[in-house]
């Protein structure tokens, strides 16, 4: 993967906390380019001349247990700052010769932080404060080198430093919201000992991928990008709208499994908002034949992989030229390819990374792979795409096909449609819509005894399910008001013909995941 040499970085090094991401993303807020590396990632892959910093993240793992997590000397000999958070710390105090001990009773929740104001990492920094713990293992007695920069009332060393190699370590963490100065620290830490220049924002990460992209795609060649109007993809098409000549081709592949209407609105603002033209395929009849009886779900992800290829093969085998593909895969899709301790379970395949660059003999432009959506979001804005293009709500690859459990069918997609039509309407026209991560409604292979007039019916079930998030890792079901999901049920119920029952879905993730298939 490329680097951007041109901005100066922080490494996080991730030891499998659920917030190494949250570091990197509030590193980057305060204007300093932040990059993910595995724990055991060898120095060499990460340290040249834009490194000034390294963060150790929290993890599930004990310094204790053998085979935990561990990293080499190596790390703290590269002359940049280093600061341990939770896990890090235990590891630096472990690696330095300090003692770690076993708590009691597992720390978990907020805490009041005494810290020495004068240390430069608590610049500006209240002498008592309140901090998020989270840890089972604590310092039991400082490393030679070290001081004590930090306390509560239950953990006496909560916070130690190595002046003369700046190596720094906490106990809590900086990065969640209920650490209350969190943001400073990491300022401090970034711009007071790391000596940041803050050269990460959208205007200039604009300016240099044009010219990388100017750099890389020469006359003559063309560039095809996999278009869906989605957020990704619409903001990468910007980007390289902006970029290139008359040599970019966004292809956009109606599946039949898209949206009321969602098609047409597709190609509408495409027209309206690029100066290149969509090229548009309606390959309906070839994917609703290639799913026919089709209900096992992962079976339906990789026949509708498999028929996207080859129709978007097919389209652009017309165009002269072609050398590279863009895609809009962002970070967390490369830094989920990456396991941190070994092979991860696949929950589902993933609609981004791998896949169609195996099938196509293309060099790869991904322009966004370095962002987290928001930072997507504030450069779609940065190039000028209307607010409604921008926060659109997610939508999977496969469409209403993982949307629709069981068999897929033109009658169920138009069930269902009608539906979903009904249910994000109604979120628009009240203002909820803006408020949730995603809203969308799932036709179950459920029927169901009702009453409609003086009759008995025996009709489909449809679940609505909106999530809050900030990047889909987790999500939170959306506690809607009461009075709109009753007049959402009621209105399916009358305007949709074989639908006599209609739940919501209060599942979080995990255990559950966002969508249903």
């Amino acid at each position: 993967m490329e680097k951007l040499v041109s901005h100066q970085k922080i490494v996080v090094l991730d030891f499998g906390s659920q917030y190494t991401q949250l570091i990197a993303r509030r590193v980057r807020e305060i204007g300093v380019f932040s990059e993910i590396q595995p724990f055991d990632a060898p120095v060499e892959s990460f340290a040249d001349g834009s490194l000034i910093g390294i963060i150790l993240s929290g993890g599930p793992a004990s310094v204790l247990e053998d085979g935990a997590p561990m990293i080499g000397h190596d790390v703290f000999e590269l002359g940049v700052p280093v600061l341990g958070l939770c896990y890090g710390m235990q590891l630096i105090a472990k690696l330095s010769g300090g003692r770690i001990e076993r708590s009691r009773t597992r720390e978990y929740g907020r805490a009041i932080v005494t810290v020495n104001s004068e240390n430069p990492l608590f610049m500006e920094i209240p002498e008592k404060s309140t901090v998020w713990m989270s840890h089972g293992d604590h310092v039991g007695a400082l490393p030679d080198g070290f001081e004590q920069i930090a306390e509560t009332e239950t953990l006496p060393i909560a916070g130690i430093a190595d002046m003369s190699r700046r190596i720094f370590a906490l106990q809590f963490h900086p990065e969640v919201n209920h650490t209350q100065h969190g943001v400073q620290i990491l300022k401090n830490f970034a711009y007071n000992i790391c000596g940041a220049r803050g050269d990460w924002n959208i205007e200039s990460f604009i300016d240099g991928q044009i010219a990388d992209i100017r750099a890389r795609v020469g006359d003559g060649e063309s560039v095809v990008l996999g278009y869906s109007g989605g957020v990704d993809s619409t903001v990468t098409a910007a980007l390289l709208d902006r970029a290139l000549g008359q040599n970019f081709y966004p292809v956009f592949v109606d599946n039949g499994l898209m949206r009321l209407y969602e098609a047409e609105q597709v190609a509408e603002d495409f027209a309206e908002h690029f100066t290149h033209e969509l090229i548009s395929v309606d390959a309906t009849d070839e994917f609703l034949g290639a799913l026919d009886g089709v209900t096992d779900p992962e079976r339906k992800r990789k026949i509708i992989g498999a028929k996207f290829i080859d129709v978007f093969t097919d389209t652009v085998s017309h165009i002269p030229n072609v050398k590279f593909l863009a895609q809009g895969t962002l970070y967390p899709d490369v830094i989920e390819s990456v396991s941190t301790k070994g092979p991860s379970v696949t929950i589902k395949s993933h609609h981004n990374v791998g896949g169609l660059p195996e099938k196509l003999d293309f060099e790869l432009i991904e322009p966004l792979r370095w962002l987290f959506k928001d930072e997507v979001r504030a450069l779609g804005e940065a190039l000028g795409l209307p607010r409604y293009m921008l926060w659109r709500h997610p939508f999977p690859g496969p469409g209403l096909a993982v949307r629709i459990l069981g068999e897929i069918t033109r009658e169920r997609l138009d069930v269902l449609r009608k539906a979903d039509d009904i249910f994000i309407r109604s979120l628009k026209d009240s203002g909820e819509y803006d408020n949730v991560w995603q809203a969308f409604a799932v036709l179950l292979p459920v029927q169901t005894v009702g009453v409609m007039g003086d009759e008995r019916t025996y009709e489909n079930v449809i679940a609505l399910r909106a999530v809050d998030s900030k990047d889909a890792m987790t999500a939170d079901w959306s506690r809607l008001p009461l009075e709109l999901l009753a007049r959402v049920s009621s209105k399916i119920i009358n305007e949709v013909a074989g639908i006599n029952r209609v739940c919501y879905d209060i599942s979080s993730k995990p255990p559950a995941t966002i969508e249903w298939e």
